[in-house]
């Protein structure tokens, strides 16, 4: 419902990439685009500057065919959709028979793994539905290109590995100077990785899970949400690092987590840097992705060794927190109410 009061108040109008001009040599690449629906064949135009000026790609500005309003509107309606899908699972939990009380560890991940696809799908498709209005879009926006991965200027999974060290570099290094100011290092707040400790290598079948969630649900929607929409429209009024800096800002405040807030602000720049790099989400999403699953995998080790990993966990972790997904963790007994309304 929120997807189709928005659209009837989008614009119609579409801004074009500029002609080519005599400098300009274009070459033509192919690529998948989930959201350039319509298309037989989906391609990126690359317009390589052969003048005297150092082409920089992360100072280019993206061609937004939308305005302000439009941005806004739909940045509210993935929001809403997000919060009444949570309460519409929470709500038909009673309904479908399922007593959260009676579920195995097992049982609960799956049902989260279901939780986190049919979120990722009605966001994505609130957006979908909206910027559909404005095709053909332009090829750079939600382009998910799989060629040239080690391209020296736009290589997905090169800059992929570049932002992934650059951003464990910052963050350590964020890390060491709040413990250097503080005198002691800082203590990790109750958030959503805690209460998925019960679940961390308790089975293949939950470990699986968790992998998903956060290895592929979680990033591919918060990317397409933070990188591909927010901060690729905010180009149309502020510069290219300038966006970058604001998306960030959202992407640290949205989990909901302030005293992680720097790690966070410096996890979403190198995102958010990256993908202004290659123009291609496959970049911020597989160092997402990799961030998500290599905690996952190393907290599973580390259980499977013996080791006491809430003493141990001194690392960064993202991934939506949801009244549904409160509600499936906290239903175990070995979470207290009081804790779990402290932690909502």
């Amino acid at each position: 419902m929120a997807s189709m009061i928005v659209t009837s108040l989008t614009q119609s109008n579409l801004l074009r990439f500029p002609a080519s001009t005599a400098f300009l040599k274009k070459r033509t690449r192919y690529a998948i685009s989930f959201f350039n629906a319509g298309k037989k064949d989906s391609q990126i135009n690359i317009q390589a500057n052969k003048g005297t000026k150092l082409d920089c790609p992360i100072l280019k500005r993206w061609e937004v065919p939308w305005e302000w309003q439009t941005a806004l509107l739909t940045s509210l309606a993935c929001g809403i959709s997000f919060v009444l899908t949570g309460l519409i699972e929470t709500s038909a939990i009673p309904y479908l028979g399922i007593r959260i009380q009676e579920l195995n560890l097992e049982e609960k991940a799956e049902i989260l793994f279901v939780d986190q696809g049919i979120t990722t799908a009605a966001v994505l498709g609130v957006i979908y539905s909206i910027t559909n209005t404005f095709q053909p879009l332009p090829q750079d926006i939600f382009c998910y290109e799989l060629r040239e991965p080690f391209n020296l200027q736009r290589g997905w999974l090169l800059w992929a590995m570049v932002g992934l060290v650059g951003a464990l570099i910052a963050i350590s290094l964020i890390g060491a100077t709040m413990s250097l100011f503080s005198g002691e290092t800082p203590q990790r707040e109750t958030d959503a990785l805690v209460r998925l400790l019960p679940l961390i290598g308790s089975s293949g079948i939950s470990t699986a899970c968790l992998l998903g969630i956060t290895g592929i649900f979680a990033p591919f929607l918060e990317e397409t949400i933070f990188r591909g929409f927010l901060m690729v429209s905010l180009t149309k009024w502020v510069p290219t690092p300038v966006s970058i800096i604001i998306s960030a800002a959202v992407f640290a405040l949205a989990h909901l987590t302030p005293g992680e807030f720097p790690q966070l602000f410096v996890l979403g720049t190198a995102l958010g840097f990256s993908y202004a790099q290659t123009r291609n989400l496959l970049t911020p999403v597989t160092i997402h992705s990799f961030w998500n699953s290599g905690v996952i995998l190393l907290l599973t080790f580390l259980q499977l060794q013996g080791y006491d990993i809430k003493e141990l966990l001194q690392v960064d972790f993202q991934i939506f927190n949801s009244k549904f997904f409160l509600h499936i963790l906290g239903s175990d007994s070995s979470w207290s109410r009081g804790d779990l309304h402290e932690f909502r």
